[in-house]
């Protein structure tokens, strides 16, 4: 089992403590409510195993410990407040808030199975939480992906950084691309990011149309004002509506200017994920 865990942790936190809850004898802790701030969002979930060890995050490490001792000693689910307003007098959380995490020593199996396989295939999941939760269920995204084409050092930089992060990368270099045509094989969904890095943009157009007309929900490309400009013109010519062409977002990233590619790569890639958080405000 935990090999398989460890393949499925590339899915991030929450999406590994969905799939070692699929296993008996793996408590699932959810958070479902938060007093103050928090450096982790409602619905947050963390999975114990039977020796105790935990797959996820929720805080600094000792949070996780005491999760770990506390669910072992239930039969049933339970909500418990850690922090400010808990009776646990002997432990605080750094940030001086307050969490109510529901305590569930056997979730729903079949419905972490369910989960799960939706998510592999890139559909939105959720499972029910028990009803003495004030969260009544837990909702999940497919994890985030990101589409790359391109060339060069920032085709490179960019790599790293997501293979760093735990994040998928499908590259489309010129190697697999062909001039003038659209990417064979290529799957744009609402929480892919398709990121074009070219800094010879006549490999753009049909590249730009395919992600257009796809859902993905983020869609960029490199080059500055003069690209910009270039490439609109380009895409208006060959009949694109304004209101497509305005999801591309040109200049890429958060920094502006930047004139090393490592540079652009992480720019670009903090304003991904930035993107992406903000979908699970309507998950």
């Amino acid at each position: 089992m935990l090999a398989e865990l460890t393949r499925d942790a590339a899915l991030g936190d929450d999406h590994a403590a969905l799939a070692a809850a699929r296993e008996v004898g793996v408590g699932l802790c959810t958070i479902v409510g938060i007093d103050g701030s928090f450096s982790r969002r409602l619905g947050a979930q963390l999975a114990v195993l039977p020796d105790g060890s935990t797959i996820g995050s929720l805080a600094d490490g000792c949070l996780e410990a005491q999760l770990a001792v506390d669910i072992r000693a239930l039969e049933y689910p339970k909500v418990i407040r850690y922090g400010r307003g808990s009776p646990k007098i002997d432990f605080r959380l750094p940030c001086g808030g307050g969490l109510d995490i529901l305590l569930d020593p056997a979730p729903d199996r079949r419905a972490c199975r369910r989960a799960l396989d939706k998510l592999v295939d890139r559909q939105p999941a959720k499972i029910g939480l028990p009803e003495i939760s004030p969260l009544p269920e837990r909702r999940y995204l497919p994890s985030l992906r990101i589409a790359a084409f391109g060339e060069g050092p920032e085709l490179t930089g960019l790599g790293a950084l997501a293979a760093a992060m735990g994040i998928e990368l499908v590259t489309y270099d010129k190697d697999r691309l062909t001039l003038g045509r659209t990417a064979e094989d290529c799957q744009l969904d609402p929480w892919t990011a398709a990121l074009l890095l070219f800094h010879d943009h006549e490999w753009e157009l049909p590249l730009l149309e395919q992600a257009l007309a796809s859902e993905a929900f983020y869609i960029g490309a490199q080059g500055g004002e003069n690209a910009r400009i270039a490439r609109t013109l380009a895409l208006t010519e060959r009949g694109v509506p304004e209101e497509r062409i305005a999801r591309i977002r040109s200049p890429i990233g958060l920094i502006p200017s930047c004139k090393a590619p490592q540079a652009l790569a992480l720019s670009a890639l903090a304003e991904i994920v930035g993107q992406y958080e903000r979908l699970h405000a309507t998950a």
